[in-house]
């Protein structure tokens, strides 16, 4: 079965490794507090109660700092196991284990310095216990946590605050329902006026996990007693009151031995008037055995909630470590190893943040409404329209690369604007939305009306005519008519480009930003996210070269057969017979330059224009799909390669250099589950069926 040593023995271990890491309960905690979750026994009472010479009775030494005002300052962890009759005392202290005092008045000391190092000479105080074991064959299994005493006024020298900061401190740890509280009262004093009593109600309204101490008993004035007290009438508990007769000053300044002050105790309440009838239950060594075994029962109780909250913790933290990714070994007496380690790491994250690009480019995960965005090209220079923020400019670098295209969008309508609508969707549906309903609505919004209007026919063809009119048909004046109207297809061709490249910015923005591996190297985050932008720069300016080729083509050799195909016009037949001035070239040339002629010349461009928007509306996206979208696909982070097999090992691990706030919170991560596991290899150490 398991023992009681076995059991107060697992929680003093399980305590000694929570300090050390740093958990000693508190709720400013960053990870849950398995501190918290132990059973322990707070001592709680006022200055100049009796508490420390409690706690020295139920040892059995003299071992505690003395003095007048706050003498206790950091919580003192006091972990006491029973030894073989016969074996010598000895103490040890956490904050240093292979060191044993067999000197108590040694022990006394390193209290006083162990303090003074974390508060200073001051007298403020600190929430980090003090870890003391006291081994000896006169003590119980029982670990006690000797706290601050509760004062009402700040000495010289103290805080204003110190007195609220004491009481917050005690009461951090009474609240929790797995602290049994030890609340010591002088029995010279009025039980309604006592802090620890006080204190213990308003955490402990019922009592279930108070114990009331008495101390004092034989300083009381003459003719009174606490009887009361002690058989729960004045002050009700659900545990029994004990009474403690502690050392008086005066055999504290002789030195009294600690065990004839036990004898003595015995003694007093054995002869007794007052107190005889319960001597049996009275005194230190009583209390002592009374919070052993209760403390047994609780931590047995809460055995199985602690294995739970041990479980589901180091089930929180191994996800957490996976969440946060596995510290790079990198070996560094092997310089080769290292090189190609970090190397490796860098080409694993690439590759996660490519295939993630690839399925947005392939899928297309739609976004809220809130993302979405107006791609505007207006007479006064881009423009992004969002919902929240309608008009602002696109400044930097980008507007200056997109100078040739706004100029071109001025020359389409000077007047207004042409905009492509982009909800910025992180999915490559979108750049099937530019092709299949941007860059035709933006082709229809062309100003072709204007540019073959019959005053402008007439214009551009007389221009072209020169001083020489044309004789037959004015080829010249249609040349430059169709030469005029194709050099409108500029704009929207190179705005398709520029859309395009915005989408596959946005979906390498969201890449990496769902690429989780990669946040814990912002170095190379960055580094990543510019190398693939760079390649999208370059794969717009081959596309916009490319798309702007297919106008130029359209305009450097025109489809003769259309023309060829179109019925001719019928010239004004002259007058037999009458005025000879009516039938001469003179006549017909008035008649071929009148308004009817010159409509149907813009007519025959317009046809014309149509064929080329058509299959410009076509050829457009075969290029920009082949020149942006499918490079971005197969060779976004190639030119990345290339450079990365070109670095150093120093340059590879600035790259890897993880962000401070990271790597701390995973080696605590790894420190609480190291913490964790061990705490669960000391409950299975103990058999706990009876």
């Amino acid at each position: 079965m398991a023992t009681m040593e076995s059991l107060i023995g697992l929680v003093n271990r399980i305590q000694r490794a929570c300090t050390a890491l740093g958990d000693y309960g508190g709720g400013d905690q960053a990870f849950s507090s398995l501190w918290d979750a132990l059973p322990s026994v707070a001592v709680v009472g006022g200055q100049s109660s009796g508490k420390s010479s409690v706690l020295e009775s139920i040892v059995g030494r003299d071992f505690l700092p003395r003095g007048s005002g706050i003498v206790t300052r950091r919580p003192l962890v006091l972990q006491l196991q029973k030894t073989e009759d016969g074996q010598q005392e000895y103490a040890e202290f956490g904050h240093l284990p292979r060191r044993k005092f067999f000197d108590f008045a040694s022990v006394r000391k390193e209290i006083q310095d162990e303090t003074d190092r974390i508060t200073g000479k001051t007298k403020q105080i600190s929430p980090v216990p003090i870890h003391l074991s006291i081994y000896s064959p006169n003590v119980v299994n029982l670990t006690l946590i000797d706290l601050p005493g509760l004062t009402k006024v700040a000495v010289e020298g103290q805080a204003e605050s110190i007195v609220e900061d004491i009481e917050n401190m005690v009461r951090s740890y009474v609240e929790k329902p797995n602290c049994i509280i030890l609340a010591i009262t002088p029995a010279n004093q009025d039980i309604a006026t006592s802090d620890a009593i006080k204190l213990a109600r308003e955490v402990d309204p019922s009592g279930d996990r108070t114990f009331g101490v008495l101390t004092k008993l034989d300083l009381m004035d003459k003719g009174t007693n606490a009887i009361d007290v002690l058989e729960g009438r004045a002050y009700r508990l659900q545990h029994p009151w004990v009474g403690i007769v502690n050392r008086s000053q005066a055999d504290i300044n002789k030195n009294v031995d600690m065990m004839a002050a036990r004898h003595k105790e015995r003694e007093y309440f054995a002869t007794s008037p007052d107190y005889g009838h319960l001597a049996g239950k009275m005194g230190s060594e009583y209390l002592a055995k009374l919070l052993s075994r209760h403390l047994e029962s609780v931590i047995r109780a809460r055995i199985p909630s602690i294995t739970s909250l041990i479980n589901k913790s180091i089930d929180e933290l191994e996800a957490e470590m996976d969440h946060l990714g596995r510290p790079i070994a990198l070996d560094a007496g092997h310089l080769m190893l290292a090189f190609q380690a970090q190397l490796y790491t860098i080409l694993e994250l690439c590759r996660a943040f490519d295939k993630i690009f690839k399925e947005h480019l392939d899928g297309g995960i739609p976004l809220g409404s809130d993302m979405r965005s107006n791609f505007a090209f207006s007479l006064g220079g881009w423009k992004v329209y969002t919902r929240r923020n309608k008009g602002k400019d696109v400044g930097g670098s980008e507007e200056k690369k997109e100078a040739g295209a706004r100029e071109r969008f001025q020359e389409i309508e000077p007047n207004g604007s042409l905009a492509f609508n982009l909800e910025f969707r992180p999915g490559g549906d979108r750049i099937y939305g530019v092709f299949d309903n941007q860059l035709p609505a933006a082709l229809k919004k062309l100003p072709f009306d204007r540019h073959l209007s019959v005053q402008n026919v007439r214009k551009i063809v007389s221009e072209a005519d020169g001083y020489q009119p044309h004789l037959i048909a004015p080829e010249q004046g249609y040349r430059r008519l169709i030469e005029g109207s194709l050099n409108y297809f500029r704009g929207p061709a190179e705005a398709s480009v520029d859309a395009v490249h915005l989408v596959l910015k946005e979906l390498v923005r969201k890449s990496i930003g769902e690429c989780l591996e990669l946040r814990r190297f912002p170095t190379l985050q960055s580094t990543i996210a510019g190398a693939a932008n760079e390649s999208l720069e370059r794969f717009r300016e081959e596309s916009k070269k490319t798309v702007v080729r297919l106008v130029d083509m359209e305009s450097s050799y025109l489809t003769v057969d259309f023309f060829r195909k179109l019925p001719q016009e019928v010239e004004k037949a002259g007058n037999p017979g009458g005025n000879p001035r009516e039938n001469s070239p003179a006549a017909q040339n008035i008649d071929r330059y009148a308004e009817a002629h010159f409509r149907r010349i813009g007519s025959n461009v317009s046809s014309y224009v149509y064929m080329i928007s058509e299959t410009l509306r076509i050829s457009i996206p075969k290029a920009v799909v082949y020149c942006q979208v499918k490079e971005a696909k197969q060779n976004l982070l190639n030119y990345f390669y290339t450079q990365i097999g070109r670095r150093e090992g120093k340059q590879l691990s600035e790259l890897l250099d993880e962000d401070p706030a990271l790597m701390d919170r995973r080696l605590q991560c790894a420190k609480r589950l190291e913490l964790y596991k061990k705490a669960r290899d000391e409950v299975d150490s103990v058999a706990w069926v009876r």
